[in-house]
């Protein structure tokens, strides 16, 4: 990697290994994958780590600063653009993480998400011309606009879906008419909030909590997540939700 600054400046080779505590995660000591940050310090951590230390923890794991007294993972986001860094630093690490999930599900006889599916062959074509060599700008530009274009005709549908039924448990708001929905494991609860806020037709989704096994859901939190965290003792029957107003925590 290098580094430039002014033009007349020599060009600074700086290795990966002076770096790598920087976009590595201190749970696992490996390089950051769906890499999450703690809102309140700002340290990033792999999801899977973070949430599983946040199970019997409520601090942060590096400077032990206090996330939330009872609801830690309620203040923890996913930072795409230090995974996006991570990737673009590490080479094949991407290529790699993709083919573990492909695996694992195949592992468990089950059907590779459609998403998945689609960086695997987005990812394929870029990784071999890199390679050769001949990756021109213009080519690329011209195919990631048409990529683009289908995957917003798409509307998510090729992506693996989620069966939800929307439940409230507040008399102060009022039911769903149609409370069972089916939409994209990529979709987060804050996709779900805005979603009812139009339904309930209520000011500000921001008025909203929604929790599932009586825990409240981050709202970054994906379905995917959800499901694999929350409801991962009951994935083949349909993710049950239940929303309130939303409550002030101590």
């Amino acid at each position: 990697m290098a580094a430039t600054g002014n033009p007349d400046m020599l060009t600074r080779k700086i290795k990966l290994w002076d770096i790598n505590a920087h976009i590595t995660c201190r749970l696992c000591e490996g390089y950051l994958i769906d890499a999450t940050t703690v809102t309140e310090c700002l340290h990033t951590f792999c999801r899977s780590c973070l949430v599983k230390y946040l199970e019997e923890n409520n601090t942060c794991p590096t400077c032990r600063i206090v996330i939330h007294q009872s609801h830690p993972l309620q203040y923890i986001g996913h930072d795409r653009t230090m995974q996006d860094i991570v990737y673009k630093l590490v080479p094949g690490l991407q290529e790699a993480e993709l083919k573990n999930q492909r695996e694992f599900y195949e592992k468990l006889g089950m059907e590779v998400p459609g998403d998945l599916k689609g960086e695997l062959n987005n990812l394929k074509p870029l990784l071999d011309t890199q390679r050769n060599g001949e990756v021109k700008a213009e080519e690329t530009a011209q195919k990631g606009d048409q990529e683009k274009t289908e995957e917003d005709n798409d509307y998510h549908r090729s992506d693996e879906q989620v069966s939800i039924c929307l439940e409230c448990n507040s008399s102060k708001l009022r039911g769903l008419k149609r409370k069972w929905i089916r939409c994209s494991a990529q979709a987060t609860v804050l996709h779900l909030k805005k979603f009812i806020a139009k339904k309930l037709n209520l000011t500000s989704f921001n008025e909203l909590d929604i929790l599932c096994n009586e825990e409240i859901l981050g709202k970054d939190h994906t379905l995917k997540f959800v499901v694999v965290t929350r409801w991962r003792f009951k994935q083949k029957s349909p993710l049950l939700l239940h929303y309130r107003p939303k409550m002030d925590l101590l």
